[in-house]
């Protein structure tokens, strides 16, 4: 494909597995997890050229994570910086200095513990270069006009159906007939383009051409009270202290200067707007800017040497009424924007494509039957309304703060804006066996009433919002997808409501925990979440008990899509290697080549082992997940003697979220499990994807749950 192709180069005839429309960090996440898994995936963008903008300051904690397992984490360090200090001034003398991350430190269970500034341009210049190593460029300059989605095939591929020419002829045609006809803006010649993609993703912003062309609404608020110019600026030298963030908040109005990372004189700059005689926004220009500056810090303005991307911000609080029509998703700022405060904006929109990259991989891959694509909806809609109650629960905070001498943007961050809490207990892939009362519920992973607790209003972080409006007072943008009565995204309840307990670990749904350890074969460090990276499943074993299964899961799934890691104690009998293991040379090779596939781009499905070993040197492992409670547990009821119980296996899916806990002996489950995700295995592998989708408005108990509330 050649680099950047304009709009004259795609004729009617191109099909591709998956087009992405829009190349901001959400697309190109997209485009990075889909190309790695070898998805013959397209990624376009209106913009003739890269922007430049700066606009959002960089990844949170779960975003750093999923950054890490694209393997760009180490180069998006190094372009920004921690976060810094901020230096608070009123009538311009320095009042107040406020650190929030000075009490947090990367923990076993999580390396990074703190957001990341890093000016939105690199992080995009960063993903474009990781794509590019799979070989595909964004295309720039080509501007989404048409969708058209023929209706679906009749039957699922091969249903049905006799061997021969003429099936094979019929499954060319239901799979021809499932696809998207994309049309773009004509070219500079006078001819329309278009292609066919089986999916496409609308990852193109807040004004979505994608969503609009779906018509697809975009309810909620915009205030017209809460308005922001935003640029980026250059300082002359020494005018600021580069080491701080600088926050002026007057009783007229604010400035906020943070340098950008990077750079040498540059820094993002927000501020209250000007306004004329008559009370009506002035458009922002560098003079302004200049004149704001001088206001508010009394710096002169002349230190305002230069401003560019000069923007107007108003509080937009909006969510679509769905993220999915047809063949066709809804991702990022295109299905959900929030206030500016905690940074979510970008964050959320990185975690819906990685939700969303591993569930078309599998289904395009004809490993997974395309149900699965419904659980995208049924995850990311109640995780995107959640961020829309916080990010507006922090911005009255800040408002409320910034009145008093002292108050800062620190009010905006909270434990809950770093990402690392946000599960999916209440989706259908959500499955748990372990908890002692997880047997008293037919089904408490998928029933509609699942992780919500007879007395959920006394929880703290109950989700229940009887009102049905937005934080803000306003009528939640649909209150009908607003999870109301379901649980709170972050809730730590288990799901048949019982509380967790510090020893239970991660339940089925939640982000699953990193944990310091060293590989069995090589005695070299290493963490569980590098265990997990790649476009995988992996499936834990904890204790004796679970040899059997992973030698199974091994003998079934080696090489596709699923690798197996048997975690052992410190001072457990090792014994032989296992189906599933490496000896220590493979391992060894193994690693060596896993290193290099990092540092390449290479993080497709062929790369790296497919079973591995670790030992829990420090036991945070155990720790993490629980099962050093169980493993005691099942000692005491006489686990031990018989060897056949002790132990517990957790399946944890390709976005690093718990998928199923049960224990050792119940293969069953893990076996049902991996054929949702991944099919039979080496058996009886399907043909890739060539089938039609459910009707769109058919999803699972919980999302009906969720709309009705």
């Amino acid at each position: 494909m050649d680099a950047d192709r304009g709009a004259g180069a795609v004729t009617s005839t191109d099909v591709t597995d998956v087009l992405v429309v829009g190349a901001g960090p959400t697309g190109l996440v997209l485009a990075c997890d889909l190309a790695r898994r070898g998805i013959a995936v397209r990624i376009v963008d209106r913009s003739p050229a890269p922007p430049r903008t700066s606009r959002a300051k960089g990844p949170n904690p779960r975003s750093l994570e999923i950054l890490d397992d694209l393997g760009v984490a180490e180069a998006v360090l190094a372009a920004g910086s921690a976060p810094l200090p901020m230096l608070k001034y009123r009538d311009r003398a320095p009042v107040a200095r406020a650190d929030p991350w000075a009490g947090s430190a990367p923990s076993p269970d999580a390396a990074y513990d703190r957001a990341w500034l890093v000016a939105q341009w690199r992080l995009e210049e960063i993903l474009r270069a990781r794509l590019a190593g799979y070989g595909v460029r964004v295309e720039l300059g080509r501007e989404v006009v048409g969708l058209t989605q023929s209706p679906d095939a009749p039957t699922e591929a091969g249903a049905g159906a006799e061997d021969g020419p003429e099936a094979d002829a019929d499954a060319d045609a239901d799979a021809e007939a499932s696809r998207v006809v994309v049309t773009f803006a004509e070219d500079r010649r006078g001819e329309e383009a278009a292609l066919r993609a089986r999916y496409v993703v609308g990852c193109d912003g807040a004004h979505s051409s994608v969503r609009k062309l779906l018509g697809i609404g975009f309810e909620g608020t915009t205030r017209e009270d809460q308005v922001m110019v935003c640029g980026d600026v250059e300082l002359a030298e020494d005018a600021l202290d580069r080491g701080l963030w600088h926050q002026w908040f007057d009783e007229d109005g604010a400035v906020m200067l943070c340098p950008i990372p990077g750079t040498r004189t540059g820094w993002w700059f927000q501020a209250g707007p000007e306004r004329d005689g008559r009370g009506r926004l002035l458009a922002p220009t560098a003079d302004g800017f200049r004149r704001l500056l001088a206001h508010h810090t009394g710096l002169p303005g002349q230190a305002l040497t230069r401003a560019e991307l000069l923007s107007t911000y108003r509080v937009n609080v909006r969510m679509a009424d769905r993220f999915r029509a047809g063949r066709v998703f809804l991702a990022g700022d295109a299905a959900h924007v929030h206030a500016i405060a905690g940074g979510l904006g970008m964050n959320t929109g990185i975690q819906d494509a990685f939700n969303l990259g591993w569930k078309l991989g599998e289904v395009l891959a004809g490993r997974a039957d395309p149900e699965l694509l419904d659980t995208y909806e049924e995850e990311r809609l109640p995780v995107a309304a959640r961020t829309l109650d916080l990010t507006s629960e922090r911005l009255r905070a800040t408002l409320e703060a910034i009145r008093r001498p002292g108050g800062g943007l620190d009010s905006a961050i909270t434990a809950d804006t770093t990402g690392l809490g946000v599960g999916y207990r209440w989706s259908s892939l959500a499955a748990d066996r372990t908890h002692p009362d997880a047997s008293t519920h037919p089904d408490a992973s998928t029933h509609p009433d699942a992780g919500t607790h007879p007395d959920a209003s006394s929880h703290p972080d109950a989700h229940t919002r009887p009102d049905r409006t937005h934080p803000t007072g306003v009528p939640h943008p649909d209150s009908r997808t607003h999870p109301t009565g379901v649980p709170h995204p972050n809730a730590v309840t288990h799901p048949t409501g019982a509380p967790l307990t510090a020893d239970e670990g991660p339940q089925a749904g939640d982000r699953a925990p990193d944990a310091p350890c060293t590989e069995a074969a090589t005695g070299a460090g290493t963490r569980l979440h590098r265990v997990f990276a790649g476009p995988r499943t992996t499936v834990l074993g904890f204790g004796p008990g679970s040899a059997a299964v992973l030698d199974e899961v091994a003998a079934t799934y080696g090489g596709t899509g699923v690798r197996t890691c048997r975690v052992y104690a410190a001072d457990e009998d090792r014994g032989e290697n296992r189906a599933g293991e490496q000896s220590q040379e493979q391992s060894q090779d193994q690693g060596e080549e896993q290193n290099a596939d990092r540092r390449e781009g290479r993080t497709g499905a062929e790369a790296g082992p497919s079973g591995c070993a670790v030992i829990d040197a420090e036991g945070h492992a155990a720790a993490a997940y629980g099962t050093g409670a169980s493993a005691r547990a099942e000692a005491s009821a006489g686990g031990t003697a018989s060897g056949a119980r002790t132990g517990t296996i957790v399946v944890v899916r390709p976005d690093h979220h718990v998928g199923l806990r049960v224990p050792a002996d119940d293969a069953r489950s893990v076996r049902e499990y991996l054929r949702r995700l991944h099919g039979t295995g080496h058996s009886a592998a399907r043909p890739p994807e060539q089938s039609s989708e459910r009707s769109p408005d058919r999803f699972p108990d919980m999302v009906d749950a969720v709309r009705k509330g």
